[in-house]
């Protein structure tokens, strides 16, 4: 299993914002040039805020933000929501640490004289096994976050960034997939 954060707030856009304005201002293609916030080129909770914290991290840092693409590299990113749709469970089973630590303490007893420091190991993984699952609900959306630096058709920086994403703000991400109704008009009555 590996670590994946959870994106749920606009604090996090924030910390996408400061972590890709850091990587922007040192990669040394794109080191003293002006750059332009070209942005998703779709308009979404997100992508409206997103344009606006990267713009403000750039500023903030020393970067050559221009409003005009003329000169500039071009910064845009995509924005890809994922929903799984046969997500199994993401964490190991409640218990699971501490059944491991248990087993691995036991075994050792009959070498040790029941003075076996792994049974120290018992409480912890118990804690372990409490505390660790309150932290992340379980999920089966994710979001896709590439941002690049682009000068004409030459990509000079890349960086996708994934997280986990609460189900219902999935629209955050991505317009709606409903289409709008069509209102028919007519000069009858």
């Amino acid at each position: 299993m590996t670590e994946q954060q959870k994106m749920q707030a606009a604090h996090h856009w924030n910390v996408l914002a400061q972590h890709q304005a850091d990587q922007l201002l040192t990669t040394p293609l794109l080191r003293g040039r002006p750059l332009y916030i070209g942005g998703s080129g779709e308009s979404t909770p997100f992508s409206d805020t997103f344009d606006s914290l990267l713009t403000s991290e750039l500023v903030s840092k020393g970067g050559r933000v221009q409003t005009t693409e003329t000169g500039a590299a071009k910064i845009g990113y995509k924005v890809q929501p994922i929903k799984h749709k046969d997500r199994g469970p993401i964490r190991a089973p409640e218990g699971a640490l501490t059944t491991l630590a248990a087993g691995i303490a036991v075994a050792t007893v009959p070498f040790n004289n029941w003075a076996e420091p792994a049974l120290a190991l018992i409480p912890l993984a118990a804690a372990a096994d409490l505390f660790s699952g309150s932290w992340t609900s379980e999920t089966n959306q994710e979001v896709v976050i590439t941002t690049q630096a682009t000068v004409g058709d030459q990509i000079l920086y890349s960086s996708s960034n994934i997280y986990y994403i609460n189900g219902g703000d999935s629209d955050h991400y991505s317009k709606s997939d409903k289409p709008a109704r069509a209102l028919r008009v007519t000069d009858q009555w």
